[in-house]
């Protein structure tokens, strides 16, 4: 199973929101100095979010982005208000070397399938972040009228491989991750890369993903108040 930390970013800040609530946000710290913890610690990976982003509907935090990449090894994918072609070309051009795009695929269908076909299946992540059965956008500030399975039909049928599904009722809140939603997607669509986030909150939890099939996860809360430990993850996977 493929480990992937996330770092969320408000205010040039690396935070954590429990269920999409910036209400909530606690501050963990600088984001490079955590990018770089996590590189020492073996991680090759990372997920960065810019909650400012998401909120705004525009990229905010693209130095934060460019600091890490600039510094640090890791292969990073990027989201958050990723709306406009100016947009993608931000986060690649500051070292991304993916980008999550998921509220795009519902406002501007069009616009998401030009960039599958323009940049490929491996640099684009369709996010597709999930409450009450359906996909939530714009920094999951409003809900829309499409169905998880109606969404992900749509686009697994045009092409993409990656997919990252956050159950929203559980992000952030410790509660473990809905294994039964992401063995229903695996199921159906065996070929698909997902990457499960949303409520992981133990070393158990990421065991219990790996069984059911999952091919990656993505964790951070549970890192930052040390319910979980890098290096035996490691060893377990």
């Amino acid at each position: 199973m493929e480990l992937i930390p996330a770092i969320d970013i408000i205010d040039g800040k690396c935070v954590r929101l429990t269920k999409g609530d910036y209400d909530t946000k606690k501050v963990y710290g600088d984001p490079l100095r955590m990018a770089q913890e996590f590189e020492d610690l073996g991680m090759r990976r990372l997920h960065v979010v810019d909650l400012d982003g998401a909120k705004s509907r525009h990229v905010v935090n693209i130095d934060t982005l460019r600091a890490i990449t600039s510094h640090t090894s890791l292969v990073v994918d990027f989201g958050g208000g990723v709306k406009t072609d100016e947009d993608l070309e931000k986060a690649y051009d500051a070292g991304a070397t993916l980008v999550t795009a998921g509220s795009i695929a519902i406002t501007d269908p069009e616009r998401y399938l030009g960039w599958l076909g323009k940049y490929g299946t491996d640099r684009l992540i369709l996010g597709a972040d999930v409450r009450d059965g359906r996909v939530s956008i714009n920094g999951w500030k409003e809900d829309s009228d499409v169905r998880l399975e109606d969404f992900l039909q749509r686009y697994m049928q045009a092409g993409t491989r990656n997919v990252l599904c956050t159950e929203i009722s559980r992000d952030g809140t410790l509660a473990g991750p809905a294994i039964d939603l992401y063995r229903s997607i695996m199921r159906r669509y065996p070929d698909c890369h997902l990457i499960a986030s949303g409520g992981v909150g133990s070393m158990e939890d990421i065991l219990a993903l790996d069984a059911a099939g999952i091919p990656a996860v993505v964790f951070g809360k549970a890192y930052y108040e040390g319910k979980i430990d890098i290096g035996k993850l490691k060893m377990n996977n």
